[in-house]
């Protein structure tokens, strides 16, 4: 089932990047696409972003190459501030290396330069995606709570039908990643 970034609310971006160009071409898609964007060419100024609104960035885009600080230094104050955030390493810079150190700090995707937006559309689909299923799961763990307020003593768990929805939303989920990892080995 896939989402627009609209059916996602509260998802604001912060773009940085040193190059003026991608700053500008990023921040122009997202708006484009009806997201609050934030954006910064120096690595200092998005840890200080960052942590001046801890929960305000559902999704970043940093290059790893930064005055002031890297790539890496802003996705460790990222996934410091808010562990649940998307952080995408951007550089025209990618070595093995760097991918492996990015994902061990929780990168969300690596993309190499120049990328193609295309390969941004993905990523925003799925993170789109993505939170628009982690909204419609606590919506359904409330509704959980709500219609049985002393608990499901009696089997010990959910009920069938929860399980049977959460089942089906992951999935989707899956089904969902499987065709974004070939749309990407498309686009390469």
């Amino acid at each position: 089932m896939p989402t627009s970034p609209h059916t996602v609310r509260n998802l604001d971006v912060l773009v940085v990047d040193d190059e003026p160009e991608i700053l500008e071409l990023l921040v122009e898609y997202f708006r484009d696409k009806g997201f609050e964007v934030a954006s910064t060419g120096d690595g200092r100024a998005a840890v200080a972003a960052i942590e001046r609104e801890p929960a305000r960035y559902r999704l970043i885009l940093t290059d790893l190459q930064l005055p002031g600080a890297d790539g890496l230094a802003v996705l460790r104050a990222a996934k410091r501030a808010n562990p649940s955030c998307y952080v995408v390493i951007i550089t025209g810079y990618a070595s093995l290396d760097s991918a492996i150190q990015a994902v061990r700090l929780g990168a969300y995707d690596y993309l190499t330069k120049p990328f193609s937006m295309g390969q941004i559309d993905v990523i925003v689909q799925r993170v789109t995606d993505r939170l628009a299923l982690e909204t419609e799961n606590r919506l359904l763990s409330k509704q959980l709570g709500v219609s049985r307020p002393s608990g499901d003593q009696e089997t010990g768990g959910p009920s069938p039908a929860v399980v049977a929805r959460l089942e089906t939303i992951e999935a989707q989920l899956a089904r969902l990643e499987s065709l974004i990892a070939s749309l990407a080995d498309r686009l390469k």
